[in-house]
């Protein structure tokens, strides 16, 4: 942060900003996530933030979004094989509560992260950097956004089959 606020913005060419808009958000995204493996961050965040007022409001969101593509993408990619699905849902209603534990955990770390992005991004903006924001932002949001809403939808269903298994 330090180098690009001392820094002109001018001396910034297409492939420096993509490598800069890359590699900030993977840090401090990072920043958030690494923490996470150890601790429970997500109680950081009081119990209210994670209880799903309006659903509706957040399947159609996740609808005109088109999240369920980023899944697919992201089930192809990195969660399609076994172990690693084992490690957020085995098939028991222990496993239930691991998955809706981890769910609000990755949450944690992208909400984070995505809001420290979105400072970020402001004051680069009041510096000029308006092509590097414009990536960083679309960036933030397929890196951040996306899995904050694929969480919270996950939670959805998720409390949709505890209600019908009890």
């Amino acid at each position: 942060m330090n180098s690009l606020l001392s820094s002109n913005p001018t001396n910034f060419g297409f492939s420096e900003s993509l490598a800069v808009a890359f590699l900030l958000p993977l840090f401090i995204t990072g920043v958030f996530a690494f923490p996470s493996f150890a601790y429970a961050t997500n109680k950081l965040i009081g119990s209210k933030y994670y209880k799903l007022k309006y659903p509706d409001t957040l399947n159609r969101i996740y609808n005109i979004l088109g999240v369920k593509y980023f899944r697919i993408f992201l089930l192809i990619v990195f969660w399609g094989r076994g172990k690693s699905k084992k490690k957020y849902f085995n098939g028991t209603r222990k496993g239930l509560q691991n998955f809706v534990y981890q769910s609000k955990q990755s949450e944690f770390g992208h909400l984070s992260a995505f809001v420290s992005i979105l400072c970020i991004s402001i004051v680069l903006l009041t510096q000029g950097y308006f092509i590097l924001i414009g990536m960083v932002t679309v960036i933030n949001i397929f890196g951040n956004l996306y899995p904050i809403i694929l969480q919270r939808f996950h939670r959805i269903r998720i409390d949709r089959l505890v209600l019908k298994v009890e």
